[in-house]
């Protein structure tokens, strides 16, 4: 049980062929909807990955901060949309970066619109948020009248062009199974349609519907209906993307390869460095109840195995994993041998472990190297 490569400490390791058969699937869904692809880089947040997604014609991305906008504007990226509220308080930095590159905005009250309008000194595009079900942020779709008052302030701004509409379906990561993240997808377009309708028939034409989680953005095969999809974690996929139906095992492309520091075969438990530090405190809930933080393999010359049966991580702490198993697979490792564990949320570990290493052993920076 062996990686390709030793490691020390706990390493995240990038499977590349996985990488690139998840964006060429999901470049091929919206070359046949004729859509924009603007995917969401907060998932892989580095620049030579970036560039992998230009070998399929990628010109727009989506990032969740105005840091990782100037990371990826340095890095010549032109059209970059911000899918988090404005921040008036960052106005320097957001009229730095609308100097350098198309940037797009989301805003979800007429108050931030005002404080942004007088501040600005560029042109920026500007997304309102919508919320469809998912509860965190956004104006509810249903609140037209407040909806039309922000387009209304925006127009008095020259500064402010507004593109859209654009919402996340965040339900989605709760759902139970394909065929409710289906309905979670035409749901939210449905609702889409139903506010870009009433804008329309109070003269505001030609708004584009923008959407963005991969649960739906991986099960649906047309998204006509929309203009562009913000799909973020589907590019390495994750445990989570597995229980709920999103991808398959061998979708999942990132996964940390941890040392084996103790094992307590009375307990059945195997210890290894490799905590809440690494991979985050996410977790997913097993059929019998049970909290899970990751699921297990074993290292091999392609990087890892299939996942183990009945071994899992039970629990994390700040450096520890602590991972329950069989008695028969316990026997078969040792202090200083190495476990693979995926991940629950890749986003979070990514940003954890802040650069990674090829199955061959190359390191790759992420901006936060």
């Amino acid at each position: 049980m062996n990686l390709p490569f030793p490691i020390e400490r706990p390493t995240l390791l990038l499977n590349k062929v996985r990488t690139f058969k998840n964006i060429q699937r999901m470049s091929e869904k919206v070359l046949r909807s004729k859509v924009i692809f603007r995917p969401h880089f907060k998932t892989h947040q580095s620049a030579e990955i970036g560039k992998w997604f230009k070998n399929f014609g990628v010109r727009s991305i989506t990032v969740s901060s105005l840091d990782m906008a100037q990371y990826f504007a340095k890095n010549n990226w032109n059209d970059i949309t911000v899918a988090f509220p404005v921040n008036i308080l960052e106005i320097k930095k957001i009229n730095e970066l609308a100097s350098q590159v198309d940037l797009g905005l989301l805003v979800e009250s007429s108050e931030v619109v005002q404080q942004l309008g007088q501040k600005l000194q560029h042109n920026v595009n500007i997304w309102i948020k919508i919320d469809v079900g998912a509860g965190r942020t956004g104006i509810f779709w249903k609140k037209f009248s407040e909806i039309l008052n922000i387009v209304k302030e925006i127009d008095n701004y020259a500064r402010m062009n507004l593109s859209g509409i654009l919402t996340h379906a965040g339900q989605s990561y709760r759902a139970k199974s394909r065929t409710e993240i289906e309905f979670i997808y035409y749901d939210q377009v449905q609702l889409m349609l139903k506010v870009k309708e009433y804008l329309s028939s109070n003269g505001i034409e030609k708004l584009k519907i923008s959407i963005g989680d991969t649960p739906c953005c991986s099960i649906v095969d047309n998204f006509a209906e929309v203009d562009e999809i913000r799909p973020g974690n589907f590019v390495f996929y994750d445990t989570m993307q597995l229980q709920i139906g999103s991808c398959s095992e061998e979708d999942i492309a990132v996964a940390v390869a941890c040392p084996i520091v103790a094992i307590h075969e009375n307990k059945y438990e195997i210890i290894v460095y490799g905590g809440a530090v690494h991979l985050s405190k996410d977790f997913i809930i097993s059929q019998d109840n049970t909290p899970i933080y990751g699921y297990v393999a074993t290292p091999n010359s392609d990087g890892w195995g299939r996942i183990l049966p009945e071994t899992y991580v039970a629990g994390l702490s700040q450096e520890h994993g602590i991972i329950k198993s069989t008695p028969s697979f316990i026997k078969q490792v040792a202090i200083g041998d190495s476990l693979i564990i995926l991940p629950v949320h890749s986003c979070l570990t990514v940003n954890q472990m802040r650069e990674y290493y090829t199955i061959k052993g190359k390191r790759i920076k992420t901006r936060l190297s």
